[in-house]
């Protein structure tokens, strides 16, 4: 590597030293090599501060405190000065031709804000993690492509968002559309990314060539659990405040009480309708204090547009398309 290298790959971590080694261990394997690796720490108390990566251009920078996945990120995307910026989980192995393919994804159009990678599970490599996002009119995201076979998600293709946990960005894009917003903590940031870019006009797309294996869950332990429940369930608030112009709110408002109400069901069986509930509060009541995106009627084509995949996008899930 010689100069500025093309990409910088920024890795937040918090507690995970040995799936970070592992992360970073399947990065030396890469095809595309002008990239440098950017771990932020989140205040670790495991030694992953003190993390390795022979043969790689590798920078930890260790914050005081855990700031979550937005706050992590936020300091790694402001110390690129590559043109393009991936973010990965720490909890990922990546094929080799995993660089590579992200960056032939995103420089297929101008108009290409994010390419996401192909997540596999970790346990089961023959089912999909996630391919890309779908989000919906009843206010559910959803990962597409989850628990089915691999097989089935060959094609590159448009999507809502890419999941933030295999994705590059154009960096001067996201200098454009603004940071990931930190009252999200985690979840759904990367969703309210997606959508910010879109409102703008950009796309995101799914790159079936670009794979890793997603253990998933790996900070947080479970799928489900207390402090993940009620913050995507605050952030799905303020996702819909901060995107929706008010008329799209009034227009979406039968539908989005309905998936509430379809959600809450869920967890009364999962045991986590008190959480659920408060994370719904919480967001209606703190939803002002987010940053609105501003509506200009330039865009009014692209809020079309968006509002065709928010009805698309509940016939996909109810038919697993």
């Amino acid at each position: 590597m010689g100069g500025t290298p093309e990409v910088t790959i920024v890795i937040p971590n918090y507690n995970g030293k040995q799936l970070l080694e592992n992360c970073i261990e399947t990065l030396k394997n890469q095809t595309f090599r002008d990239f440098e690796v950017l771990v932020v720490d989140n205040g670790s108390t495991d030694g992953s501060k003190e993390v390795n990566a022979d043969g790689l251009a590798l920078r930890v920078i260790a914050l005081q405190e855990n700031t979550g996945f937005c706050g992590a990120v936020n300091v790694g995307i402001r110390e690129t000065k590559t043109p393009y910026v991936i973010l990965l989980n720490n909890d990922t192995e990546a094929e080799p031709d995993f660089v590579e393919a992200l960056l032939a994804g995103i420089r297929g159009s101008e108009r290409i804000f994010s390419a996401g990678a192909m997540m596999i599970d970790y346990r089961d490599r023959t089912r999909i993690d996630n391919a890309g996002d779908y989000y919906t009119a009843f206010g559910w995201a959803v990962a597409r492509g989850r628990g089915k076979p691999v097989s089935a998600y060959q094609k590159a293709c448009r999507v809502f968002s890419c999941c933030g946990g295999a994705v590059i960005y154009r960096t001067k894009l996201l200098r454009e559309i603004g940071e990931f917003d930190e009252r999200h903590f985690a979840y759904l940031e990367d969703v309210d990314m997606g959508y910010r870019a879109r409102i703008l006009g950009y796309e995101n797309w799914y790159v079936p060539g670009a794979r890793v294996y997603h253990v998933g869950s790996a900070t947080t332990g479970t799928r489900y659990n207390e402090k993940k429940v009620f913050l995507a369930a605050r952030n799905s608030m303020y996702l819909i405040y901060k995107n929706m112009p008010f008329l799209q709110i009034l227009l979406n408002l039968p539908l989005i009480l309905f998936g509430i109400f379809t959600k809450l069901l869920f967890f009364v069986r999962k045991g986590f309708a008190g959480e659920y509930l408060c994370g719904i509060c919480e967001g209606v009541h703190t939803c002002r204090e987010c940053r609105k995106v501003r509506f200009a009627c330039r865009n009014l084509g692209n809020y079309a547009r968006i509002q065709l995949s928010l009805w698309g996008n509940i016939f996909r899930i109810l038919f697993s398309v």
